[in-house]
């Protein structure tokens, strides 16, 4: 058993004791999820910039991965694919609000990841979890593909593929592929698969499950099998590209960038393909013949293709829009999946599309402005039961249900937290930038660099990386 080998079995023991209450066993799931011969042979990436802190070490390690953006250290996790920026860490001095506690920081917030296994995913920052402001944890957690983590301190838990665990603190869970959970904190919960999930103690509770039969088109996911479906083999259709730029050191820029602009190095981007000002473009993002408006954003793993967003549009993590237009100011969450088949989806201002939509027609469909969708959508008959118009959301102070959905609470505390949610993402990623103020990542990200890291090619720490600490 080599060094890789060993870590994996650490990882999974450490998470199993966990998760013991359940009888779930996280070897059975990992099992071949990624091959060690590829963790020996891939070099990784981490980005300096003169605006975040850094502070990157690790030990024991297979990262293998992209940038590690601001402070982080890691110990014995193998990360893969992951991102992890810290691009929103709290600084020392400041003071953390929430819940009605004003906390103030007494040095600075920093990212920990200790006995992880995190497969081309992503990490955000930003700890809203009022118990540990000053540090951003995941430790003994095994997450699979494309799962997002976004300012959550998770501890002793697994996350299936296409996990969203959103402002959430979750502690000795099993969270089912293609669920989304903004719940606050959680404990011992088995989440069961395709559930979404948007709670806010006092105010709302909005859950909606999926469908099984479906769902299980799109992604689906058994012991010793490799996940599977339309989101999997959408995937696997464009990885040639990303291939492409990962192999490639020096790269000049494929299209124009406006000077208030950002466009990662590591995104992909095919022809006729335009992005405006004020436009953020993460890494691992893939666009394609399609045109970003002002203010407009592509975050980490998304796909915009062959699509048209009219500007200060939100494309948060994983979505993905093929044959799509947006109006101005349209949100489209995380893990989304938005498809016209050989038709176009026309999607109205103001909208927002929940976290974990599918909405996939044969024909045209157009949603109307100022509405709130969710669930899978196939047709017009789906759209009548799966969306609502905000106005008549913000009238509702009790609670409704419609086919799949509970919601209880206040509907208008619901529209103005995501409004809030949405204003904030456009404001830090300097969607509003006047030339003077308002700047954010679509800015400052325009002055990192990238440096190679790269494992042990040989003997017992073959495909381990040495321990390195980086400081200013």
């Amino acid at each position: 058993m080599n060094g890789l080998e060993k870590l994996l079995t650490r990882i999974v023991q450490r998470v199993n004791i966990n998760l013991r209450e359940f009888d779930f066993d996280v070897a059975l799931y990992i099992k071949g999820l990624v091959s060690f011969a590829q963790l020996e042979t891939v070099h990784g990436f981490y980005v300096v910039s003169p605006l975040h802190t850094l502070d990157f070490r690790f030990s024991h390690s297979n990262l293998a991965g992209s940038y590690f953006m601001g402070k982080c250290r890691t110990t014995n996790a193998i990360l893969y694919k992951s991102d992890i920026r810290g691009d929103e860490l709290k600084k020392k001095g400041s003071v953390f609000k929430v819940e009605g506690f004003a906390i103030p920081l007494t040095k600075n917030e920093g990212i920990r990841i200790e006995d992880s296994f995190l497969v081309k995913t992503l990490v955000h920052n930003f700890s809203h979890d009022p118990e540990s402001p000053e540090r951003f944890t995941i430790s003994n957690t095994v997450s699979t593909h494309f799962t997002n983590i976004h300012g959550s301190p998770t501890d002793g838990s697994f996350l299936g593929p296409f996990v969203t665990v959103d402002l959430t603190t979750v502690n000795d869970c099993v969270i089912g592929p293609y669920s989304y959970i903004q719940a606050g904190e959680i404990n011992h919960f088995h989440i069961n698969t395709g559930t979404i999930w948007v709670r806010s103690a006092g105010h709302f509770n909005f859950l909606y499950r999926f469908p099984k039969s479906g769902l299980r088109p799109y992604i689906s996911f058994e012991p010793g099998k490799q996940p599977q479906g339309i989101f999997i083999d959408f995937i696997n259709t464009h990885n040639r590209e990303f291939e492409k730029i990962f192999a490639t050191v020096n790269r000049q820029t494929p299209v124009t960038v406006p000077d208030t602009a950002s466009l990662d190095r590591f995104a992909v981007v095919l022809p006729q393909t335009t992005i405006a000002e004020n436009v953020l473009v993460a890494q691992r993002s893939f666009l394609q013949n399609s045109h970003l408006g002002k203010g407009s954003n592509a975050q980490e793993n998304c796909f915009i293709i062959n699509s048209t967003l009219a500007g200060y549009n939100v494309t948060a993590h994983g979505a993905k829009l093929i044959g799509v237009d947006l109006d101005t100011k349209v949100f489209v969450g995380f893990n989304s999946f938005l498809r016209g088949r050989n038709c176009r989806l026309k999607i109205g201002e103001n909208s927002i599309i929940m976290p974990h939509t599918i909405i996939d027609s044969s024909t045209p469909l157009n949603i109307p402005a100022d509405s709130l969708v969710w669930g899978l959508i196939t047709g017009k008959e789906d759209l009548l039961t799966n969306s609502i118009p905000l106005k008549k959301l913000q009238k509702i102070h009790s609670g409704f249900s419609r086919g799949n959905l509970i919601f209880e609470g206040s509907g208008n505390s619901f529209v103005a937290a995501f409004q809030d949610r949405i204003l904030h993402i456009l404001d830090a990623n300097g969607a509003f930038y006047n030339g003077k103020k308002g700047k954010g990542h679509a800015q400052k990200n325009q002055h990192i660099s990238f440096n190679i890291i790269q494992p042990y090619s040989e003997g017992k720490k073959k495909g381990l990386y040495p321990t390195i600490v980086i400081k200013p």
